[in-house]
């Protein structure tokens, strides 16, 4: 059976949670990824209450599959940021969900 939409932004969410972690060095910028996980945890768990259930897109496995391995090997703490900043709409647009 496919994917639902909400399993899916579930395993970017946490992907945000592994990026977060890598970034944590840079006590510099510990708020704005504080702030980056904050908001694009919301964007992310708001499209997936909005759709539970609803089958993903045939694509958006692999997809969000293959973003949570792409965050898993980020091990530099600035690279983990710029991901921070960019890997969720991504996640939102192979979900079908655009850049919400």
């Amino acid at each position: 059976m496919p994917p639902s939409v909400d399993s899916l932004l579930l395993r970017a969410i946490n992907s945000l949670d592994v990026l977060a972690g890598t970034a944590a060095p840079i006590e510099d910028e510990w708020q704005y990824v504080r702030d980056l996980v904050t908001v694009w945890g919301g964007a992310l768990r708001a499209v997936a209450d909005a759709r539970v259930g609803q089958v993903a897109p045939p694509a958006a496995e692999a997809a969000i599959d293959r973003l949570a391995a792409e965050a898993a090997s980020v091990v530099d703490p600035h690279r983990a940021i710029d991901w921070l900043s960019t890997m969720p709409a991504v996640a939102l647009l192979a979900v079908g969900a655009g850049s919400q």
